[in-house]
C-alpha cells in the first residue's frame, strides 16, 4: 500500500472496510498499481450502440473474452461491462483483474432526446456473485428523467456500499435544455462531476470538456472569477476541483474513435490538469490487439509522467 493510495482511501471516511478494500484492489492493480492513477477498459458499447458499430472495425471484439484478455494484457486497473459480457468471462479470468458490473444500460434502437434514461439490467447480487469490485451506473444530468435516475442510483449505491462494493458513476449531461455543444461544455461537465460526487460516487466518469460555456448564469461567474478554460489542462483541473476539491477520483472517457496521436495529446492535457486517469473503450478495442495494448500502455505512461 503506497502513501498515495492510503491518502486517496482516507477521503472515503464514511465507507466500510469492504468498500475501501475494493477501491484498493483497483488502485493497486495493473501497470499503474500504487500510483493513484487509473486506466479502465469499458466495453458497454455493444449494448449502447449495437454490435456492428462497436465491433465490426475489429471483429475480434465480438468475443467477450477478447476484452478480458485485452484488459489483463494491457495492465488496466479494472474492466467494466454489462452483465452478459462479465458473465461470459468472470470464471475463466477469476482473480486476474478487478471487475465493474455496469448495472444500467440503454440502447440506440429508441431515442428520447428530451428525457434519456437507462434501464436497470443487473443487480448488486449479480456483482457479488461474479466477484466484482464495484458497480457502474450512468446518469444523464439535464434529462427529463433525471429524478428517476438519481433515485435509482441513490438506492443502488446504498446497497452496493453495504455489500462492500465501490460505486462508479458515468455522468453524461444531455436533455432538452442542453445543446449538443453544451453536453461537453466546461460548466456542464464540471456540474455533472459535482452531481455524481453528491450522489455518493467513489469514481466519477465524465467526458473531456470543451471551452464552451453553456449556461448564461454560469458564464457570468466564469468571467467574473476569471476561471481559466482555454487549455485542456485548465478545464481538467476545474472539473477535478468540482469533485470535492479533488477528493473524489475523476476519470475521463476516451470519446469517439480517433488517431493515436490525437488520443495521446488529449490525455496529456488531462494529465497536466490533475485527472486521475482515463476510461477508454472504442479507442482501444477497435484497434488490433497489439496496437490496443500499446496505446493503453502509452496512456498509462502519460499519467505517470513517463511520456
Amino acid at each position: 500500500m503506497t502513501p498515495r493510495v492510503r491518502e486517496i482511501l482516507s477521503w472515503y471516511g464514511a465507507d466500510n472496510p469492504g468498500v475501501l478494500t475494493n477501491l484498493a484492489r483497483m488502485l493497486n492493480h495493473g501497470k499503474l498499481a500504487g500510483t493513484g492513477k487509473m486506466v479502465i477498459l469499458p466495453v458497454d458499447q455493444g449494448f449502447e450502440h449495437g454490435p456492428a458499430r462497436s465491433f465490426a472495425k475489429n471483429p475480434d471484439g465480438y468475443d467477450p473474452l477478447y476484452h478480458f484478455r485485452l484488459a489483463v494484457e494491457a495492465g488496466c486497473n479494472a474492466y467494466a461491462a454489462p452483465l452478459g459480457f462479465i458473465e461470459a468471462g468472470a470464471r475463466e479470468f477469476a482473480g486476474e483483474i478487478p471487475l465493474i458490473l455496469k448495472i444500467n444500460n440503454s440502447d440506440s434502437l429508441f431515442s428520447n432526446k428530451e428525457a434519456p434514461i437507462s434501464a436497470l439490467t443487473s443487480s448488486i447480487d449479480d456483482a457479488l456473485r461474479l466477484g466484482c469490485a464495484g458497480i457502474g451506473f450512468t446518469i444523464y444530468p439535464g434529462s427529463g428523467e433525471r429524478k428517476m435516475m438519481y433515485e435509482e442510483i441513490a438506492l443502488a449505491a446504498s446497497e452496493a456500499k453495504k455489500a462492500g462494493l465501490a460505486v462508479v458513476i458515468w455522468s453524461y449531461p444531455r436533455g432538452a435544455s442542453l445543446s449538443k455543444e453544451g453536453e461537453t461544455a466546461i460548466d456542464v461537465v464540471a456540474y455533472a462531476a459535482q452531481i455524481a460526487a453528491q450522489l455518493g460516487a467513489h469514481i466519477i466518469k465524465v467526458k473531456p470538456p470543451t471551452s464552451h460555456i453553456e449556461q448564461a448564469e454560469a458564464k457570468k461567474v466564469y468571467n467574473d472569477q476569471r476561471i481559466r478554460v482555454e487549455k485542456m489542462a485548465d478545464r481538467a483541473k476545474h472539473v477535478v476541483d468540482s469533485a470535492f476539491n479533488g477528493r473524489r477520483i475523476v476519470i475521463f472517457s476516451g470519446g469517439a474513435a480517433k488517431g493515436k496521436e490525437d488520443v495521446l495529446e488529449e490525455v496529456k492535457g488531462l494529465a497536466a490538469g490533475g485527472a486521475f486517469g482515463s476510461i477508454m473503450g472504442r479507442n482501444a478495442f477497435q484497434r488490433p490487439f497489439d496496437e490496443a495494448v500499446t496505446l493503453l500502455n502509452d496512456v498509462m505512461d502519460v499519467f505517470v509522467g513517463n511520456k
